[in-house]
């Protein structure tokens, strides 16, 4: 049955008049044109309940028949060339599917739980390209910085969040930037996201024992300009990234950390030498994601009362910001929920000398926090309040997305 109230108004109930093939078709017409990121298939005792993930949150969309959803689930998988039969282990698979006039490149993952298979689709528009950094969320001065980190002839820049943050979009723009022309740019990726022109694009292959360690190696002997490692997941490829920072290459890599500073010491956990990570290092992009609220119906609230509450954002703030706060609506353009995208929350940590030095003599979090801060850089305290201030996001979206740990005031 249809869930009841649901905003994104998706009726389940007509896909059991379809084939599975249709009723596949329609789910994914439906996710690509109201912006949803992910679609869930869930098993359960007597049905399958559909969801989707939009802007960040999850949404039950409803239940339909289990040997629908059987067939849609196989449906899918045969599309993907995966295995029907197999149920017992997890699987991946990737599928280019046009779903009405979109092309889709669509992510698959199954998972055998105790009333059978999950499957959960990644959903990548590839009509959407590639964003360039003035699309992702980045403030003046932060594009300003990045930019000027992009130029330089070698080291290694880390871009770092949580899962589902935006690293990979972050890493693209930064290669969309680079791609000129004029330098030779390799990839190490699993998978390869998008395609782009001029890039030469390897994937990881773990079947054949193809990893990132072995690419990165291999490629070195390319004769790179730039080099972009889409995760640091162990010791060695992290070793072989600074190295290659450290003899005269550009290196874009993703890794698992909460905030900047916190990087650092992820990488030295995976037996980074500290002095020759400090001297290759160029700069750790921390990212979040927050939602924007829809300008169609945004509600405005006036603070001229409280005029001391972004008084610390003086010198970042244009003309006229800051005077009023907003919160989200509801019109049928946000599908009632207030919010039409999401943008990215950056904190960006340009190496100077006391920095290294820190780094390099082991320093705390917090003390390499307190240094980066000293040096100019915008935490994400600072940074979220200034997407509040601008009218971008509200309080409340800022308090569900950020620890409360990172917005805290010293």
């Amino acid at each position: 049955m249809s869930a009841a109230g649901n905003p994104l108004d998706f009726d389940v109930d007509a896909l059991a008049l379809l084939s599975a093939e249709q009723a596949v078709d329609k789910l994914l017409v439906f996710a690509v044109e109201t912006n949803c990121s992910d679609v869930f298939f869930f098993s359960e005792s007597a049905t399958f309940t559909l969801s989707v993930r939009r802007h960040g949150f999850m949404r039950t969309l409803g239940a339909i028949p289990l040997d629908l959803g059987r067939h849609m689930v196989g449906n899918i998988k045969a599309s993907a060339s995966m295995d029907i039969a197999e149920s017992r282990r997890p699987r991946d698979g990737r599928w280019l599917h046009r779903a009405g006039t979109r092309h889709l490149d669509v992510r698959i993952n199954t998972i055998p739980t105790v009333h059978g298979v999950d499957m959960t689709l990644r959903i990548w528009d590839r009509q959407a390209g590639l964003k360039s950094l003035t699309d992702i969320g980045l403030s003046r001065s932060d594009e300003q910085s990045l930019t000027s980190l992009l130029s330089r002839p070698s080291g290694l820049m880390l871009i770092t969040g949580p899962t589902g943050t935006g690293k990979t979009t972050t890493m693209y723009a930064c290669i969309k930037y680079l791609a000129d022309g004029t330098r030779k740019i390799n990839t190490l990726e699993d998978p390869v996201e998008i395609i782009v022109p001029g890039v030469r694009q390897s994937q990881v292959a773990e079947k054949i024992d193809v990893g990132f360690p072995t690419l990165l190696k291999n490629i070195l002997r390319q004769a790179p300009d730039v080099i972009m490692v889409g995760e640091i997941r162990d010791a060695e490829t992290a070793t072989t990234a600074v190295r290659a920072a450290n003899s005269g290459h550009l290196v874009l890599a993703s890794l698992h950390a909460p905030v900047a500073a916190g990087a650092v010491h992820t990488m030295l956990a995976f037996g980074s030498n500290p002095y020759f990570f400090a001297s290759g290092l160029l700069a750790v992009v921390a990212q979040r994601l927050l939602r924007t609220l829809c300008r169609n119906c945004r509600v405005q609230y006036d603070i001229s009362e409280a005029p001391q509450t972004f008084k610390e954002l003086e010198g970042l703030l244009a003309p006229g910001e800051g005077s009023v706060i907003y919160g989200p609506g509801s019109c049928e353009q946000c599908h009632g929920t207030g919010y039409d995208g999401r943008t990215g929350l950056f904190e960006i940590m340009s190496m100077t000398r006391d920095i290294r030095d820190q780094i390099a003599k082991g320093a705390t979090r917090a003390e390499i926090e307190d240094v980066a801060r000293a040096a100019g850089m915008i935490e994400f305290r600072r940074a979220a309040l200034l997407k509040v201030a601008q009218g971008i996001t509200s309080t409340e979206d800022l308090l569900r997305d950020i620890p409360a740990e990172f917005l805290g005031a010293d």
